[in-house]
């Protein structure tokens, strides 16, 4: 391999061709700063624009400053990350870039955690010249169910675009105009809700400034709690556990179950609840359309479509609507298992506890944002009240319990109430890639075979890969499963569904890198891979430790079943627990 020597502030270094400026210092300890540049090693995806200019360096013998994220090392540079002119250079740049910044940082949603915001107290700023020959930007605030787009905090790092159009391929987000009015906007609408955004949040997740935030739905939910004529739930996803301590110092994959309901309680939630009771519920009804499907497809009925396509992820789902509408006959029409909730809760709980469904709340802390879309569609609702009242994410919640002073860290951990708070540990798998199809092939194995599945692990369905594929033998069946993370790569299974070259029996998708633990509302993990594992590793103990493992095996939805809907995919169920899905094509332009 050919390698280039070179010096950078007095230290000399050999590196492989093709190595930047910004990466061979940074392996001499040397951090360069900067704003636009983004890694993400896993998926192999470098966003170095070199726009910013913050991490400009000064090269010997070349007249102009380098970008060092975007200038190659070569044989012989003698390079100086933190000259006199070179700390210039940053500071004036700064300046520039803060003189048409809106000055509301004490209440911007980043506030406190504004990669800007604290860039400008490492480079020292103090006062900001040129404000009177900037032009001010004065774009308009667009607010989606799910996003808030703020164009005039944008400082076009394109962190976004490259979330958007490298890693997912959506394509709803462009770089548009020059100067002082440069900015990523959609690319063909300027409004976020009549784009081809799915709302899956990664944009939210890599904008160092507050262009990007989630819609806040907490002082919403504060007011019902404060509200004595409702009463309030709440239900949360397996990924939330397996992060939140994230935001209280705690070490990543740190499991914070426990504390996390009774953090819940003391805000005043009057029944604490776990999404993965939904997520068993899920299980039964999409494992049941799947085997139906099978059977029917292994008879020889060409109306049986296979693969079936997991449906729990409302960013997978948006996409599917927006760029495969032709397909929308294949995915599962079982519910996500946040909508199961939603829907049990207002008619079966509510009647338990003898109430009406418009004096029940119910919220939900979800990793995702996209969820905050999903509970607002039309379908999911009755007569115009929401199966799910309001949908918060990790972060928003972590606030929360900030803003109500408890110490998450000494609090003694307490249990979920029943009966929508027991699970098995098929539940809480759903939090990871491939979860929810090694939880489906637990249940779908014996309800197919009628035989006993000794081992419940499916190592063969795990791991972090883009796109995975296994073989499961179902008593002498071999059903064939793959999966994808990442919208990028489910767009290539889709590809070859659409074609007509699948070979798979049912395919899981989600939206986000690694799963629902690396989603949009999750605790920033800044692309760090082992954040990702350390999570992932946390939701397989707590599936680990479940006296239960296989959905099927859940006595409550069991019991849920002979006292209310009957059986999986009975009348009742598919009219509580299912949908449809729609053709949103013709409404955009949508890049192929």
């Amino acid at each position: 391999m050919e390698t280039m020597k070179l010096t950078i502030d007095n230290k000399i270094i050999e590196v492989p061709k093709g190595t930047t400026l910004f990466k061979a210092a940074r392996e001499l300890g040397i951090e360069i700063p900067t704003l636009c540049y983004m890694e993400l090693h896993d998926l192999n995806i470098e966003n170095k624009p070199a726009g910013c200019r913050i991490c400009v360096v000064e090269v010997q013998g070349r007249r102009n400053l380098a970008p060092s994220c975007a200038t190659n090392c070569e044989n012989g540079m003698v390079v100086k990350t933190h000259s006199t002119r070179v700390l210039n250079a940053r500071r004036t740049v700064m300046e520039f870039i803060l003189s048409d910044h809106p000055k509301e940082c004490l209440i911007c949603p980043k506030s406190g955690s504004c990669d800007l915001q604290n860039m400008a107290i490492r480079l020292g700023i103090r006062e900001i010249p040129g404000t009177e020959i900037a032009k001010m930007s004065t774009y308009r605030k667009d607010t989606s169910p799910s996003i808030i787009r703020d164009l005039d905090k944008c400082i076009m790092c394109r962190r976004c675009e490259t979330m958007c159009n490298d890693v997912q391929t959506v394509g709803a987000l462009s770089a548009i105009n020059r100067g002082f009015m440069a900015v990523v906007s959609p690319a063909f609408e300027q409004n976020l809700e009549h784009s081809t955004c799915t709302y899956c949040g990664q944009c939210v997740a890599v904008c160092p400034t507050g262009a990007l935030t989630e819609v806040d739905h907490t002082p919403d939910i504060l007011r019902a709690l404060a509200d004595p004529t409702k009463t309030v739930i709440v239900q949360t996803a397996p990924a939330v556990r397996a992060a939140l301590g994230e935001e209280f110092g705690m070490e990543p994959g740190t499991l914070v179950t426990g504390k996390m309901v009774a953090a819940l309680r003391v805000l005043g939630f009057k029944y604490v609840f776990d999404t993965d009771f939904a997520a068993d519920l899920t299980i039964m009804e999409e494992g049941s359309e799947f085997l139906d499907r099978l059977s029917r497809h292994l008879k020889g009925d060409e109306s049986a479509k296979l693969p079936i396509l997991t449906s729990c992820c409302p960013g997978w789902v948006n996409f599917f609507e927006s760029y495969f509408p032709d397909l929308k006959d294949i995915p599962s029409t079982a519910k996500s298992p946040q909508q199961m909730f939603g829907a049990i809760a207002k008619t079966y709980f509510a009647e338990k506890i003898g109430i009406g469904r418009k004096d029940l709340v119910v919220v939900s802390i979800m990793p995702c944002l996209a969820k905050k879309y999903e509970c607002q569609r039309e379908e999911f609702s009755t007569d115009g009240n929401r199966d799910v009242d309001y949908s918060i994410s990790t972060r928003e919640l972590a606030a929360f319990i900030k803003q109500a002073n408890i110490d998450l860290n000494n609090l003694e951990s307490e249990e979920f109430d029943s009966p929508m708070g027991e699970s098995t540990g098929a539940g809480v798998i759903f939090g990871n890639t491939g979860g929810v199809i090694e939880a489906a092939v637990r249940t779908a194995y014996e309800l197919n075979t009628g035989k006993k599945l000794e081992k419940v692990d499916f190592m063969e369905l795990r791991g972090l890969e883009g796109v995975r594929e296994a073989t499961i033998d179902f008593n002498g069946t071999p059903i064939r499963i793959g999966i994808a993370h990442g919208l990028g790569n489910a767009r290539k299974l889709l590809n070859d569904v659409r074609a007509g070259k699948s070979k798979f029996h049912a395919i899981e998708i989600m939206a986000c890198p690694g799963g629902c633990i690396g989603g949009g509302g999750q605790p920033l993990h800044h692309g760090n891979s082992d954040i990702i594992k350390a999570r992932a590793a946390a939701i397989y103990r707590e599936d680990k430790k479940k006296i239960l493992r296989k959905s099927h095996e859940n006595p409550f939805i069991i019991k849920l079943y002979k006292e209310f809907l009957g059986k999986p995919n009975s009348e009742k169920a598919h009219h509580l627990l299912h949908t449809h899905y729609f053709d949103k094509k013709k409404k955009f332009i949508v890049k192929q």
